[in-house]
């Protein structure tokens, strides 16, 4: 029976190592499937990392690699000896192998590579030639292509008696004479069939082809798009190179999300297992760059101090108007930003989207205005601040609005991701012109 990842098991594997107890450490991991075994190790604080690493020795399963972050990987990496890392390397499947690979520095790589053997060598250096984040880095070379004219006899007799096919696979690629992909047929189908027929009347000739150099993100699209479970990988030439699967785009969907999400968090790569240090460091730059922002938005509020003097109500109500107007263009935001990543956004949609997010700010802004207006003049029994407040409040949610909608557009347009900067851009946006509308109004209309 596995073993789950408990807290007790944790506790116990812990008291383990502390005892130095290594038959026991390597009883009590024995059954953890490789992604659990991955998770305990992050769980570890580095000392306790090292230890359990140490302990395990050839027991470790290099498999576990290719399921690390990248920081935790990166330290059990300097923890191994180059032999055992190309040993577990060799058992991998060629698109697991490239991404151990691929962070490491040139002198690491090499290290490695070169207690590879020379065949699978070249292959994972010329995979790591290929773009970072591309398709083929993301592509498995092991594939199964047979030609058209075989049949299926043929074809499961060289499944059977083939030892160098991948360990999983669902579709057979039917290749020309030139290698490039003509058709598919799922291994189910050709289960089904009578051993005479030929490959080339079951085959299907629709398929999505995905060219060696293809964004990761592209490649995902596609496979969203098309509902695909696997799909060649062709070069330069349309030859067949590679195949992605879906366990890899699966990978993918989850990275970009996450760091989609730590970039409008302003975390950039930043996980859970980095050291303060680290964390310290990603965070400040971020954080510099709001303190910023905030500047400029304290001076705009600089510029009217002589009429927050004469009615200190001002200063209470203020921020009411600029973090709504932040909350309204952040909802607005957060849906462009998603629509642009799936691809709903296009030149042909685009302005009926951006009409009716204005629409949508400007509705709320009035209903919103109404409340606090009256909520407002109420407050403080004066109907003209009250005013002032509805007004302002109409003014900030349109402008939110506007800006939670073109500002990942136009950033999208400019080759930038609309993740990254999106949110300092929206927050001085909906600050400068929350306080200015409403402390311009108030001066204006209460002076």
């Amino acid at each position: 029976m596995e073993q789950a990842l408990t807290p007790s098991f944790v506790r116990s594997v812990l008291d383990a190592v502390d005892r130095a107890d290594g038959p026991e450490v390597k009883r009590l991991v024995a059954e953890l499937r490789t992604a659990d075994m991955a998770d305990l190790l992050e769980l570890l604080r580095q000392d306790e990392r090292h230890d359990l690493i140490d302990m395990l020795g050839s027991d470790f399963d290099g498999e576990v690699l290719s399921e690390l972050e990248e920081s935790v990987r990166d330290d059990v990496l300097d923890r191994l000896d180059p032999k055992d890392i190309a040993a577990a390397l060799s058992e991998m499947d060629s698109d697991d192998a490239v991404y151990l690979l691929e962070d490491l520095d040139e002198k690491d790589q090499r290290e490695i590579l070169d207690q590879l053997p020379a065949m699978d060598r070249a292959a994972l250096e010329q995979s790591l030639d290929y773009p970072e984040y591309s398709a083929g880095r993301l592509m498995q070379r092991d594939l199964v292509a047979v030609p058209p004219f075989w049949d299926v006899g043929q074809t499961i007799d060289y499944l059977r008696e083939a030892d160098d096919l991948p360990d999983a696979f669902y579709e057979i690629f039917v290749v020309d004479p030139t290698y490039k992909p003509i058709g598919t047929v799922p291994l189910s189908r050709v289960m089904r069939m009578k051993r005479p027929i030929k490959i080339g009347d079951i085959m299907e000739t629709e398929q999505t082809l995905i060219p060696v150099e293809m964004d990761q993100e592209d490649v995902a699209y596609q496979f969203n798009k098309y509902d695909l479970i696997s799909a060649a990988v062709v070069d330069e030439h349309e030859r067949l190179v590679g195949v992605v699967t879906v366990d890899d785009i699966v990978d993918v969907i989850a990275e970009e999300a996450s760091e989609d999400i730590r970039l409008l968090g302003g975390v950039g790569e930043e996980s859970i297992s980095d050291s303060i240090v680290q964390t310290t460091r990603s965070r400040f730059s971020w954080l510099f760059l709001n303190l910023l922002t905030a500047i400029l938005a304290s001076t705009v509020i600089g510029f009217f101090d002589a009429t927050i003097e004469q009615m200190v109500a001002l200063a209470v109500l203020m921020p009411i108007v600029a973090s709504m107007g932040g909350n309204a263009g952040t909802q607005t935001m957060t849906i462009a930003v998603r629509a642009l990543a799936t691809r709903d956004i296009v030149p042909f949609n685009v302005s009926r989207i951006i009409t009716r997010e204005v629409m949508v700010g400007l509705i709320n802004g009035i209903m919103f205005a109404i409340l606090m207006g009256l909520a407002g003049g109420l407050w403080f029994e004066n109907l003209e601040l009250g005013g002032v407040l509805a007004a302002a409040m109409i003014v900030n949610m349109l402008a939110a609005g506007f800006a939670g909608i073109l500002i990942p557009i136009g950033l999208d347009k400019m080759g930038v991701d609309p993740a990254v900067s999106s949110g300092v851009f929206l927050t001085t946006v909906t600050d400068v012109v929350g306080f200015f509308a409403f402390l311009g109004l108030a001066a204006l209309v209460l002076s």
